[in-house]
């Protein structure tokens, strides 16, 4: 066999190689952020300056894709409601057991890094604030 035909060869294998196989390497692609329309609560994460955004993709109320926005800044309107300056897009995102993120903060276009896997998104640790039984 000649040099260049071994080496015709080998690069062809190393191709069949990285190519994925049904049911080998498939990643689930992360959804676009859902429409407004889908939200069903909304947290503020004071520890981590995150403001939340929780949607119910299949219309049944439970919560089943979250974003994460990081916080610029926190202010109370006259009337005393909260009020948040977010970045654009998402740090993170939690959907189907995974939880994504996305440090250029560019919206979902592919760049995701999966940031850990097996993870429910738990609802209680979001506990709203109040101060004199009234909300915060």
């Amino acid at each position: 066999m000649t040099p260049s035909r071994l080496a015709a060869s080998i690069f062809m294998v190393s191709l069949l190689l990285l190519l994925p196989v049904p049911g080998g390497w498939t990643k689930e692609i992360l959804p676009l952020e859902p429409d407004l329309a889908t939200r069903v609560d909304e947290q503020y994460d004071h520890e981590a300056r995150l403001f939340l955004m929780l949607y119910s993709l299949n219309g049944t109320g439970k919560v089943d894709y979250v974003t994460g926005r990081l916080v610029q800044e926190y202010a109370r309107s006259n009337y005393g409601n909260p009020m948040y300056q977010t970045e654009a897009y998402p740090l993170f995102y939690w959907w189907n057991h995974t939880m994504y993120n996305d440090p250029e903060q560019d919206g979902v276009n592919g760049n995701e890094r999966v940031y850990q896997e097996n993870v429910e998104f738990d609802i209680s640790r979001y506990k709203p604030c109040t101060f004199n039984e009234q909300p915060c």
